[in-house]
């Protein structure tokens, strides 16, 4: 496989400085180390790039893309690298085109509530600018403030809102991409609806940079509901905490988030943000719940019918959130990274009836494979977050292989209550054998296909999603 690209020569680097200028071609030792990796902080999947190129433009992308294919040289595309699959390290070292410079928004439309964003803006400063104008873009992942919009898109990120308004891929109208050969295509378009021939937005979306290189995003905007609420729901027990989703969106709440932290999970965040929270001593975990309404009556009587379905349901206690709590939940993984900088973030999926059931079998993998773990949760729609830690300091491949071990595990059993093994991460390079050994034959052959059809050289991210022979 990897025979098949050349390495990047002085010709190939000559080429590269005249799309975009010597400034933005790097070789030098000290950036090859920082874009050996993503995220990811076990050693045994970095791999260097030979050069990192910085463009400017989508006809720079375009261009670069072109002397990839001329040259057989592998392109890993990246924005902020905030991703924890290994999507954005070079496994076929080559190159690594870093989209930062894209970071405009090229234009904003309160009125007919759209944006577009070039593939580096931040999603939290997209956020904000929204917010000025009383809108709402509604994408939401727990990285915002460093995230990026393209890395979004390209890995169909999550987040906090994704029970009331979906995943990235709900966010957007249209993509500019440019193709594994170097064309560029306007994939989608600002409608309603469309039964104009195939989805190609929703195909780039989540792709992981293996079908092409996002450079422009035409996102939806929704209008702010001006009232809402977040309130912690305290449970002893998981079982009761687990329970309670279903409940709520059977009420027609229609919550916005419903995020769960487990104790263990609470006390390791606190004492990373030096913070004390309710009940945390006493063993509980939380169930956070943010509802959002354009009535204020409506949201007064949302947040009386919560409360009851709570302790109805074996709440010990109901108090309305304040700032400390999204900090605790959005710092959970900083709080994990400075404990063991090798944590693995597992972000498995299950229909919201069978949380109960996967969870209780996290014990027993727990004690089977010697794994200290904590556990958040976006419950409101069955994604769950077990991270295992590597608190007994295990060597960069020990660890590596103890997490294969446990994936061969874990992963059969939530595929067999109808899951499956990433809800927003992505596959990347991280999951790329255990993908293949849960996935119907007949699927990976459509997506080989594809794959296929669209790279000939295979130089878009290979080594990520599935591997091409």
């Amino acid at each position: 496989m990897a025979a098949q690209f050349n390495p990047v020569t002085p010709e190939l680097l000559a080429e590269l400085r005249q799309v975009v200028g010597d400034k933005y071609v790097k070789t030098d030792e000290d950036y090859l180390e920082r874009y050996q990796t993503d995220e990811e902080g076990n050693s045994h999947y970095f791999h260097k790039p030979e050069v990192v190129v910085f463009p400017g433009s989508t006809e720079e992308v375009a261009a670069i893309v072109k002397l990839a294919n001329k040259y057989l040289v592998p392109i890993t595309p990246r924005s902020a690298g905030s991703g924890v699959a290994c999507g954005a390290i070079p496994v076929y070292h080559g190159m690594v085109v870093e989209l930062e410079r894209m970071n405009q928004i090229l234009k904003f439309d309160a009125d007919n509530m759209y944006a577009v964003c070039q593939t580096g803006v931040i999603t939290g400063d997209l956020q904000r600018e929204a917010a000025k104008h009383g809108l709402l873009y509604a994408g939401d992942p727990s990285s915002a403030d460093s995230s990026m919009i393209g890395g979004n898109v390209a890995n169909n990120a999550g987040g906090n809102k994704a029970v009331k308004y979906g995943t990235t891929r709900h966010q957007i109208y249209s993509l500019k991409v440019v193709t594994p050969t170097g064309d560029i295509l306007d994939a989608g378009a600002r409608l309603k609806k469309s039964s104009t021939g195939l989805c190609l937005e929703q195909l780039f979306a989540g792709s992981e940079g293996t079908l092409g290189i996002i450079t422009e995003v035409t996102v939806k905007l929704r209008p702010m509901p001006p009232y809402a609420f977040n309130m912690v729901c305290v449970f002893k027990t998981d079982e009761e905490a687990f329970a309670l989703p279903n409940k709520i969106l059977k009420a027609g709440i229609d919550p916005t988030s419903i995020e769960f932290m487990d104790n263990e999970a609470l006390r390791m965040t606190c004492k990373f943000l030096d913070m004390k929270m309710p009940h945390v001593d006493e063993g509980c975990d939380y169930v956070i719940v943010t509802v959002e309404s354009f009535s204020e009556d409506d949201s007064d009587r949302k947040m009386e019918q919560l409360c009851d379905l709570a302790e109805a349901n074996g709440s010990i206690d109901e108090f309305e959130a304040d700032k400390r709590i999204w900090t605790l939940r959005k710092q959970f993984a900083e709080a994990a990274r400075d404990v063991d900088k090798m944590f693995q973030t597992e972000d498995f999926v299950v229909p919201l009836d069978k949380i109960p059931e996967i969870t209780k079998q996290i014990p027993e993998l727990r004690e089977k494979y010697d794994l200290y773990c904590v556990t958040v949760a976006h419950i409101g729609d069955g994604n769950i977050h077990v991270l295992p830690l590597n608190a007994k300091g295990l060597s960069p491949e020990e660890w590596f292989q103890k997490i294969k071990a446990f994936h061969r595990d874990l992963f059969p059993r939530v595929y067999a209550l109808g899951g499956k093994m990433s809800g927003e991460h992505g596959i990347g390079y991280k999951k790329l054998e255990e993908f293949a050994l849960c996935t119907p034959q007949a699927e990976l052959n459509v997506i080989k296909a594809i794959k296929k059809a669209l790279d000939p050289n295979n130089i878009m991210n290979p080594g990520k999603l599935v591997e091409i022979g």
